[in-house]
């Protein structure tokens, strides 16, 4: 495993936590020599977990499309940046680029992209570990749903099992380093 992409807020949230995790998953990566690939922007956690690897000596690759240059800020100062047409050559992209994905708190874009890694780890097009970075239990409600939702029979039981979540990236890189092991 030598790159991890992480889905999070073009926002910081209403509580410092979500930041102060942001520059602990940072130091996390960075320890594991884990390159870190996102979508581009310079604002929210996004710019916050960009700029704590960056400043620690890590490799950052940005892919951001066009349009959102300027209203997400595109970061000026990464490792690589990636300008593309627009958010499906944005998403087909960044899954190429990750060797497994973290889905921080953010918003309606993290889950989109989350639920599109889910969904293409179910159809087979990828067979890369996803992740939750369940900061002070934000995805929990999530986490019930999806068990909800398997238990419906709406879910498989092996397809709700792809997502795994943990509080802590230490503990959350080592599961996804031991699936992706598995998985080879």
């Amino acid at each position: 495993m030598k790159s991890i992409c992480v889905y999070c807020g073009a926002n910081v949230g209403v509580t410092s936590r979500y930041a102060e995790a942001a520059r602990e998953l940072a130091r996390a990566l960075v320890a594991d020599n884990l390159a870190l690939v996102y979508g581009g922007g310079n604002v929210g956690l996004m710019g916050i977990i960009a700029d704590e690897v960056l400043r620690l000596g890590g490799e950052v690759t940005g892919v951001i499309p066009t349009a959102l240059v300027e209203r997400e800020v595109g970061h000026t100062g990464l490792t690589r940046q990636f300008i593309v047409k627009d958010m499906h050559e944005r998403k087909a992209m960044m899954a190429q680029l990750a060797d497994a994905f973290i889905a921080m708190p953010g918003g309606m874009g993290t889950l989109e992209e989350l639920f599109e890694m889910l969904t293409w780890s179910q159809l087979g097009i990828h067979a890369k570990p996803i992740a939750l970075l369940n900061v002070d239990g934000f995805y929990d409600g999530l986490v019930d749903f999806i068990g909800h939702a398997s238990g419906q029979g709406f879910i498989r039981p092996q397809h709700a099992a792809l997502m795994m979540a943990e509080a802590q990236p230490e503990a959350l890189l080592r599961r996804l380093k031991e699936a992706g092991a598995a998985a080879i």
